[in-house]
C-alpha cells in the first residue's frame, strides 16, 4: 500500500492466582499454553503483550500497555477459571471490543485419570466466560466469544482470530490515515453529503480538503523521467488500451500518477473522494480527461478513490480492500427480470485487483455521462463466483450504519459502453434484493469485493461500534 498501517492488538491471558501455590505445576503449563497461543496471532498485526494476569495489579499494568499503544482490539485467552477482576482493569479505559478466546487444551477428558491440576490446566472451559461477559456488559464494553480446542488444531478458532485481526486493520487505517475531499460532492446527491466533524468524532477519520486549482498543478514539479517512464510502463501493463498505446501516449497520465502517489504519501491518504464540475478546458480539462485511470492506479495500491465526491463509499471501498483485498465502486444499474439477476457496476476509477476475469480496459469517450468533459474511461471485469456488497449510510442523528449483502456473480452478457458491471444473483431474488437493499436506506453507491465477507464486516462493525443491516447471504 502507498500508506502502510498495521493494527495493534492487545493480547493477554488470565488465571486465578489462588490456584498457583496450590498446584505449582500449573505455572509452567499456563506459560507454555500462553506462548503457544501468542503464535496463533497473525503477524499481519503488531501484538501488544499484556502477559499472564493473575492479580488486579497485573491487569492494570496490561491496561497501561494497551492504552499507550492505542490498541485496535483486545484478545483475551482464558487459561482456566479466573475472576473478572483479572480482566476488567486491563480493558476498562479502552473503547475497543474484547474477544474472549475460550480454548480447551484437550479434546476430551480421560475421566479416570484426571486429577484437579489436570482438570484446571488442560480441561477447564466455559466456566468463567459468562462471568467475563456479564462484567463487560455492565462496563458498557463490546465483546465476542470464541470457543474451541487446541488438540488437533481448530480451523474455526484460527479463522475467527484471523478475521478479527483483519477487522482491526480497518480501525487502524481509519485512525491513522486521512480522507481527501477534492472539490465537493456531485450537486444534488444529498445522500452523499457528510458532516466532516461528525465523521471524525464517530469514525475517527479526518478529512483533508483540497481545491482543484492545486490538483491541476500537482504534476508540475515532477521531472524524473525514469520514474515517469516506469509508471507509464506500469499503466500499459495494467490496462488494455483501445487502439493501442505506447509509453509516449500515456506519458502525461504517468506524470500525474507519480505526482498523486507522492501526494498520497505526504498527506497520509487512505481514501480520496473527488468531483469536478467546472469547465473541462486547458489544464483542468487535461487532468479531468485522465483522472479515472490515474486514480485507478492509486486504488490498486490501497488508496480508495471514489467519484462524485462520495466519502461514504470511499470508506466502504477501503474497508473491503483492507479485509478482502479488493474494493470496487458500484451501484445498481439494471435488473434482468428474465434471468432474475441484478446488473451492478459503475463508471470511473476502479480496482485492478478485482478484474480477475480479464485485464482491465481503457478507452476514450467524448462524454462522461452526467459529468463535465470526456476522456479515458476504464472498465474492470470481476470474476464469476462469490461477491460481497457494502454500503455506508447515516440516520437522522448522524449515526453511521453498514448495509451488506452477499451474492454470486454469474457469467453472461454485460454492458459494453465502458462501465464496469456484474451480473449478480442473490438468494432472495433480484426484485426482493432491490426492495430490501433500498429499504435499508443506503446511499446509491456501494463497494464490491470478491468473496463472501459479511462475517468479517460484522467484526469491523463491532470494532467501529456501527450497526449493520444484512440484506441477504
Amino acid at each position: 500500500m502507498l500508506v502502510e498501517t498495521k493494527a495493534k492488538v492487545g493480547v493477554f491471558a488470565i488465571a486465578l492466582g489462588a490456584y498457583l501455590p496450590q498446584f505449582p505445576t500449573l505455572v509452567p503449563e499456563f506459560e507454555a499454553q500462553y506462548d503457544a497461543f501468542k503464535k496463533t496471532i497473525p503477524d499481519t498485526v503488531e501484538m501488544i503483550d499484556g502477559g499472564i494476569v493473575t492479580t488486579k495489579e497485573l491487569s492494570m499494568e496490561a491496561g497501561d500497555k494497551f492504552r499507550a499503544a492505542d490498541v485496535d482490539l483486545v484478545i483475551l485467552q482464558l487459561l482456566t477459571y479466573a475472576t473478572s477482576y483479572n480482566m476488567l482493569p486491563a480493558v476498562r479505559d479502552l473503547n475497543v471490543p474484547v474477544v474472549l478466546v475460550n480454548v480447551q487444551k484437550r479434546k476430551a477428558p480421560d475421566y479416570a485419570n484426571t486429577d484437579t491440576p489436570k482438570w484446571l490446566g488442560e480441561l477447564y472451559a466455559c466456566g468463567a466466560v459468562g462471568e467475563m461477559v456479564a462484567d463487560l456488559e455492565r462496563a458498557g464494553k463490546r465483546h465476542a466469544v470464541i470457543t474451541g480446542v487446541v488438540e488437533g488444531g481448530d480451523a474455526y478458532v484460527a479463522k475467527e482470530i484471523d478475521e478479527w485481526c483483519r477487522a482491526a486493520q480497518v480501525r487502524r487505517r481509519f485512525r491513522y490515515t486521512n480522507i481527501a475531499q477534492i472539490g465537493r460532492p456531485y450537486p444534488g446527491m444529498m445522500d452523499l453529503y457528510i458532516d466532516e466533524t461528525n465523521l471524525y468524532n464517530r469514525m475517527g477519520l479526518y478529512t483533508k480538503q483540497f481545491d482543484w486549482e492545486k490538483m491541476w498543478a500537482i504534476a508540475d514539479p515532477v521531472t524524473d523521467e525514469d520514474a515517469i517512464r516506469a509508471k507509464a510502463e506500469e499503466i500499459l501493463d495494467t490496462f488494455d488500451i483501445e487502439g493501442g498505446a505506447t509509453v509516449e501516449t500515456v506519458w502525461d497520465m504517468a506524470k500525474y500518477v507519480v505526482a498523486f502517489e507522492e501526494w498520497v504519501k505526504k498527506e497520509d491518504l487512505g481514501m480520496v473522494a473527488s468531483h469536478y464540475d467546472g469547465f473541462a478546458k486547458g489544464v483542468a480539462g487535461k487532468l479531468d480527461s485522465m483522472l479515472i485511470p490515474a486514480f485507478s492506479m492509486l486504488i490498486k495500491q490501497g488508496t480508495a478513490c471514489a467519484v462524485e465526491g462520495d466519502m461514504k463509499v470511499a470508506m466502504a471501498m477501503s474497508i473491503l480492500k483492507t479485509i478482502a483485498g479488493t474494493g470496487q465502486l458500484s451501484e445498481m444499474y439494471s435488473i434482468d427480470f428474465n434471468e432474475d439477476i441484478c446488473i451492478i457496476g459503475h463508471s470511473g476509477s476502479g480496482d485492478a485487483d478485482i478484474s480477475q476475469a480479464k485485464k482491465p480496459s481503457m478507452k476514450i469517450v467524448d462524454v462522461f455521462h452526467g459529468k463535465t468533459g470526456g476522456g479515458y474511461l476504464t472498465q474492470f471485469y470481476p470474476p464469476v463466483g462469490d461477491v460481497t456488497y457494502l454500503g455506508i449510510t447515516q440516520d437522522k442523528d448522524g449515526h453511521f450504519k453498514f448495509v451488506a449483502a452477499e451474492g454470486v456473480n454469474e457469467d453472461g452478457p454485460i454492458f459494453t459502453f465502458g462501465d464496469t458491471n456484474m451480473r449478480t444473483r442473490f438468494s432472495i431474488g433480484a426484485r426482493e434484493f432491490c426492495n430490501r437493499w433500498s429499504e435499508a436506506g443506503p446511499t446509491h453507491h456501494m463497494a464490491a469485493a470478491v468473496g463472501h465477507h459479511i462475517d468479517t464486516i460484522l467484526k469491523v462493525a463491532k470494532i467501529l461500534d456501527v450497526p449493520v443491516d444484512i440484506v441477504c447471504r
